[in-house]
């Protein structure tokens, strides 16, 4: 991440409404803005699990779904995924799909740091190994999707908020997470929709 990275800050409909600097949104007065998180699989089904960095602003080294971020101005979801991907996790996707186009949160940190995000949630399929960043992430492993929702759901796994979340949505989808029906792009908010 460059210093001047923007995100894009949207309205309670998703309309956007400007850009502001990545470095100064997350506070204790987070304003709503645009984001994504991906669930990332290989062949069989596994999920690449992340623990994130332990110098992150927002929840180190809490134990998450493969990767989260933020789209540039103008930058298509499914792009940054993949570029996200790419920088975090050192991985080459062979498909992005989206999942959930509505998804959004809020969460406080015990610090008072909130995060405020319309978050899309995406899958992809891994091509390769991960190899990963560790100015982003502290640990990679996989899990089988099935034991990893369990896990959730029973309250034995804990994990970042929005994937507690957003776990219950993707079981809800379907066992097979490589047979989700992909989501309709016209349900995503109006600044995703590029």
């Amino acid at each position: 991440m460059t210093s001047d990275e923007h995100v894009v800050l949207v309205d309670g409909e998703g309309n956007p409404v400007g850009t502001a600097p990545k470095s100064t949104v997350h506070g204790d007065d987070t304003p709503l803005h645009l984001a994504f998180s991906s669930y990332v699989f290989d062949a069989a089904g596994n999920l690449l699990l992340t623990t994130r960095a332990a110098h992150k602003l927002t929840w180190p080294g809490v134990l998450t779904n493969s990767c989260c971020g933020h789209p540039l101005p103008g930058e298509p979801l499914p792009a940054a995924v993949t570029r996200r991907l790419s920088h975090e996790l050192g991985l080459t996707v062979e498909s992005v799909d989206l999942l959930l186009p509505g998804f959004a949160y809020r969460a406080t940190m015990a610090n008072g740091t909130v995060e405020h995000e319309l978050c899309p949630v995406y899958r992809a399929l891994a091509a390769g190994p991960a190899n990963f960043n560790p100015e982003e992430v502290g640990s990679v492993r996989w899990m089988p999707w099935k034991e990893f929702a369990d896990q959730v759901l029973s309250g034995e796994l804990e994990i970042s908020p929005w994937a507690r979340e957003q776990v219950p949505q993707l079981v809800a989808l379907g066992p097979d997470p490589l047979r989700w029906p992909v989501g309709d792009p016209a349900k995503l908010p109006p600044a995703a929709r590029l």
